[in-house]
């Protein structure tokens, strides 16, 4: 009888260790949540009170960070992307709107997802479709002051606030606005950022994907901008290509939940 037991013991441990070894099937489809976390350098974004050190001597008190985020792509463990549909995929972070900095995806295909691809800005195909080719987001980007006007193109990136350095004692205005400009200057640019842990879409699970933007960089990146120097950066030729270098570096993904 004891033998028979055993026997029974044994099959019934080798169904389960089978049954947990069978791959998980991966089917339908479930959304991914987005969080753009804005920081300076190690610490927390603070508009207007906090101020931070820039580039040598100059010190600065932002006032409002925004940036369009665009064309978002997943990849999963099997280097498959999911793109997400184009007409949807255009938004706009604000630093003073913090529900602005959580982007809702929805009908992802099911899947163990580890890159994500973005871009800052609007790109040459889609500002091609002209003023009635844009939908809703054109609407949305001028109230938002993501606009020069339509012929000189979208902003993509605003930088703006105070500083004050050695030489300019006093509280001075700075602003950085960088885009293309219209057809003449592409500055349109795509960041693909490896995921921490894999991001797991299941028709009841949503992960959310936190993306931290150091926004230090954008004075001290690839190219170091010192405020004395220039405190107004627009529609120019050499700086602007510069500054989007600076922001395409700013991203970083921090982690994933499941």
């Amino acid at each position: 009888m004891k033998i028979t037991k055993y026997i029974a013991a044994f099959f019934i441990a080798l169904t389960i260790t089978a049954c947990s070894n069978e791959e998980e099937e991966i089917t339908g489809e479930g959304n991914v949540s987005l969080e753009f976390d804005n920081s300076y350098s190690t610490s927390d974004l603070l508009l207007t009170t906090t101020s931070y050190n820039a580039n040598e001597t100059e010190e600065v008190k932002i006032s409002k960070v925004k940036y369009i985020v665009s064309n978002i792509r997943l990849e999963d463990e099997d280097g498959v992307i999911f793109t997400y549909p184009k007409e949807d995929s255009y938004f706009i972070i604000s630093e003073e709107d913090g529900s602005s900095q959580f982007i809702n995806l929805s009908n992802i295909p099911a899947g163990n997802y580890t890159k994500i691809t973005f871009g800052i800005g609007v790109d040459q195909e889609k500002y091609l479709e002209g003023a009635t080719g844009q939908g809703d987001f054109l609407t949305l980007a001028q109230d938002a002051g993501m606009m020069w006007s339509w012929q000189a193109g979208y902003k993509f990136f605003v930088f703006e606030g105070v500083y004050t350095s050695e030489n300019t004692t006093t509280e001075t205005a700075f602003a950085f606005h960088m885009g293309s400009h219209g057809t003449a200057l592409d500055n349109y640019k795509e960041i693909t950022l490896d995921l921490t842990n894999t991001a797991r879409v299941r028709t009841d699970l949503t992960p959310e994907i936190h993306v931290v933007s150091d926004i230090s960089n954008v004075l001290s990146g690839t190219t170091s901008f010192l405020l004395d120097d220039a405190a107004q950066i627009h529609v120019d030729a050499v700086k602007s290509p510069q500054i989007a270098t600076n922001v395409n570096g700013m991203f970083s993904v921090d982690h994933v939940h499941n």
